[in-house]
């Protein structure tokens, strides 16, 4: 059996893991691990939760005490999604450098810029950050990031996916053409794909994830539907249909509040669960669907990574993602017992028809009309 110290971590990271209850590196680690502290570039396909954020945590640690001169430049830059994903992030590195002389900090949308500017005054070795945040504070005062050594990109697809690559593109002009870069994604798209030639040379790939496909014992359907009829057809189903526990997806955070604000307007206890509202407001939401005190939980692809929710009941894909393989990561939350269902309007059946391509069968379809209402 493979231990912690097989992959020739040293003696404080050890103690941190062994403490946080860690007896054994999983797949993603056993692999991502010892090719990172090589200096090697990573390209990862592996899931969310499946160690993922040790996997470059460790070794990323390692390296940096490694290397300890005297410095006010920062030496590693991990860009990632979502506030939720960043502090995920940012509690990992809490936990496993307790003994380690090493400074973090995080830029994300959750704390004004102008406190962030004023942390960046201090020396960091690792720089957290969401991609709009990092430029928004890098254009009120300039950011030297021409030191850096490591470059990670934590849920990359997702920050492709969410039309933010163009951001991405100009924080890698900040960086140094020698760095080692470490990329991670759950899914693949030719968009994506594209982004990663320009920038990774002869990488280490690496293949955890296994392919999934729809269980069989989930109940899936699509109905048909004007796009200004979405509303009204989730409040039907979620009003007629005796649902609870129904996590539904959309792009936009602001469709995501307008929505919540409609269904509380009909009585239908609801919140959204996404980066521009608080933590506490967040933990809030996430408690409250839990215990089924709210119907719905209003999410995102992005700020839906953050969190686990074991046995779902209910899925409703009100906007269908352009990925096929993010619809299978949104429905492999469900348990064995509960269904999803997916609105799709004329501009989404080519979303449709690439997902059924996918799940290998032909969805049954329900019309809907505002006369059923």
């Amino acid at each position: 059996m493979i231990s912690f110290k097989n992959l020739k971590l040293i003696n404080p990271l050890i103690r941190a893991i062994s403490e946080a209850g860690c007896s054994k590196p999983c797949e993603i680690q056993c692999v991502a691990i010892p090719k990172i502290l090589e200096g090697r570039d990573i390209l990862a396909f592996v899931g969310n939760n499946e160690g993922k954020t040790e996997a470059f945590v460790f070794p990323i640690l390692q390296l940096l005490k490694k290397n300890t001169p005297e410095h006010t430049k920062i030496r590693t830059l991990i860009l990632t999604s979502s506030i939720e994903s960043a502090k995920n992030i940012e509690d990992c590195i809490d936990i496993y450098s307790k003994y380690l002389p090493l400074l973090k900090l995080t830029i994300t949308e959750e704390f004004s810029a102008e406190s962030q500017l004023a942390a960046l005054r201090n020396r960091t070795d690792l720089l957290i950050a969401t991609p709009e945040r990092l430029l928004d504070v890098s254009q009120r005062r300039n950011i030297d990031l021409s030191k850096i050594e490591i470059l990670v990109l934590d849920d990359a697809d997702a920050m492709c996916n969410s039309g933010i690559i163009d951001n991405l593109k100009k924080i890698l002009k900040l960086l140094p053409q020698k760095k080692q870069t470490l990329v991670f994604y759950e899914t693949i798209s030719d968009k994506l794909q594209r982004f990663l030639s320009e920038i990774l040379s002869n990488p280490v790939e690496i293949i955890t994830r296994k392919k999934t496909y729809t269980p069989k014992s989930i109940q899936q359907s699509v109905y048909f539907v004007e796009k200004r009829d979405k509303t009204e057809l989730l409040i039907d189903l979620l009003q007629n249909n005796n649902t609870q526990r129904s996590l539904v997806f959309l792009h936009s955070k602001y469709t995501a509040n307008e929505l919540v604000r409609r269904l509380k307007n009909v009585g239908i206890f609801a919140e959204t669960f996404h980066g521009s509202t608080s933590q506490a407001a967040r933990q809030n939401a996430l408690e409250d669907f839990k215990n089924d005190k709210i119907k719905a939980l209003i999410t995102t692809d992005i700020a839906a990574k953050a969190f686990d929710i074991d046995e779902l009941l209910h899925i409703v894909n009100y906007e269908l993602p352009d990925v096929p393989e993010t619809y299978l990561r949104r429905i492999e939350r469900i348990g064995s017992s509960g269904s999803a269902v997916s609105f799709c309007t004329a501009d989404e059946r080519t979303d449709l028809i690439n997902i059924q391509n996918l799940i290998g069968f032909t969805m049954p379809v329900s019309l809907f009309s505002k006369i059923n209402l």
